[in-house]
């Protein structure tokens, strides 16, 4: 503990807390006020965290709609326990990193979510073409919390660290001023419940391991490849009762199959099927559309720049996650889609026949096209799409306006790499 509140570490943990920023918890206290109170109350706060008698006070309870239906619970924790969280999260992790798997990829310095989809792709292209998907069914929700923290305890052997672990696991969590106890989870939100999901789900990987599987595991999302369905079959079995005894998690069969790779997704991604190459995953495409068809309705009442404004970062974001893909034809299509996305709010921001005659004669048509396509009784989703509107607004308008191209951001990546 001593470490923990040490002056650098606690120096270290103030800067990140302040750079990630974050919502205010129960206290409403915001990250702009940190500093101010820490010059008042550090002192007293780091005798209470050495003596073993500080408290952490509730969690807010914020739900976030999941794209294939439910909520995701987060846990917003106030700004001085997520610094006290990331505190405690510097001075863990290096006693755990080198005893993690090198089949775990997610929330490990110098590991990523694309090179978990790398390495499936390698075990796909080494003829591994059946995939254990295994989704743990509400796993922060669910950790039993004795289980954690015996592995916790196994590495860890301070006290004072131990008890204020357990209670961050059992802080309560508050809903419209209605605080309820917790007997198990670790709700995402803090720095520390990705250190302690791969600190519970290391058992899983060593299992694996001493099997001999071919696996990729990024926080509780696990693809084990085998050669055939027989032994995914097998595999999914003994996986499942290890996972309830061990660990006392579930497994939703409801999400969970073992199938072709082609047919799953894993991280976002997925793989062709005759040639195994990697590619973005339908949902995910169909998760972009839904956004940009969000960030336009929004745009109706305001200029077209501001609209790319906003949808900028978006397009970026996502390229840049999407970066491994090595399919062109989507992309382009997707590129296309939000060109023409933008030119349906276009054509309702213009209205009348008469207003969109003079746009699009401003824009470069002759007259006589002009009127007809202005009055043609067409929907804005159909003239969007028609030779005339792509007349007045070209790639090379939007282009002009900056709008980030999914073509070029994925063809600057693929050189880069």
């Amino acid at each position: 503990m001593a470490q923990v509140v040490s002056r650098a570490n606690m120096q270290l943990a103030f800067s990140r807390v302040m750079r990630n920023r974050g919502a205010p918890g129960v206290d409403g206290m915001r990250c702009e006020d940190l500093k101010a109170w820490l010059l008042v109350n550090w002192a007293h706060t780091k005798k209470a965290l050495l003596e073993g008698r500080y408290r952490p006070q509730a969690v807010r309870r914020v739900d976030i709609p999941k794209p294939q239906g439910g909520v995701r619970t987060l846990g917003v924790p106030t700004v001085v326990d997520r610094l006290i969280q990331q505190a405690l999260h510097q001075a863990l992790q290096p006693i755990f990193e080198p005893t993690f798997s090198d089949g775990s990829y997610g929330f490990r310095p110098g590991r990523s979510a694309q090179q978990a989809v790398e390495k499936a792709a390698e075990f796909i292209r080494a003829g591994k073409h059946w995939v254990v998907d295994m989704d743990l069914e509400k796993f922060f929700d669910r950790v039993n919390h004795d289980v954690l923290m015996a592995r916790v305890a196994r590495q860890v052997s301070d006290t004072q660290v131990l008890r204020l672990i357990r209670r961050y696991l059992q802080a309560g969590m508050m809903v419209d001023g209605v605080e309820t106890a917790r007997q198990e989870g670790t709700p995402q939100g803090g720095p520390l419940s990705p250190l302690l999901s791969n600190i519970l789900l290391t058992d899983l990987d060593r299992h694996l391991e001493k099997r001999n599987l071919s696996f990729c595991r990024y926080a509780d999302d696990c693809n084990i490849y085998v050669g055939s369905q027989r032994a995914g079959q097998r595999i999914m079995d003994s996986v499942t009762t290890f996972l309830a005894e061990r660990l006392k998690l579930t497994v939703n069969a409801a999400k969970s199959a073992v199938a072709r790779p082609w047919e799953r997704k894993f991280l976002g991604y997925s793989t062709t099927l005759r040639d195994k190459k990697i590619r973005i995953a339908k949902p995910s495409i169909e998760r972009l559309r839904l956004t940009v068809r969000r960030t336009c309705a929004q745009g109706r009442g305001r200029a077209l720049s501001d609209t790319i404004e906003r949808l900028n970062p978006i397009l970026r974001g996502w390229m840049n996650y999407f970066s491994l893909t090595q399919s062109r034809k989507p992309i382009e299509e997707l590129d296309a889609w939000v060109r023409r996305r933008l030119r349906c709010m276009v054509w309702r921001q213009w209205k009348t026949p008469k207003t969109r005659e003079s746009k699009m004669r401003s824009c470069g048509l002759d007259a006589q096209r002009a009127w007809r396509s202005s009055v043609n009784g067409y929907g804005p989703w159909w003239n969007a799409g028609a030779k005339h509107m792509v007349a007045a607004l070209p790639p090379k308008y939007f282009t002009r306006l900056g709008l980030v191209s999914l073509v070029a951001t994925h063809q600057h990546l693929q050189r880069s790499a």
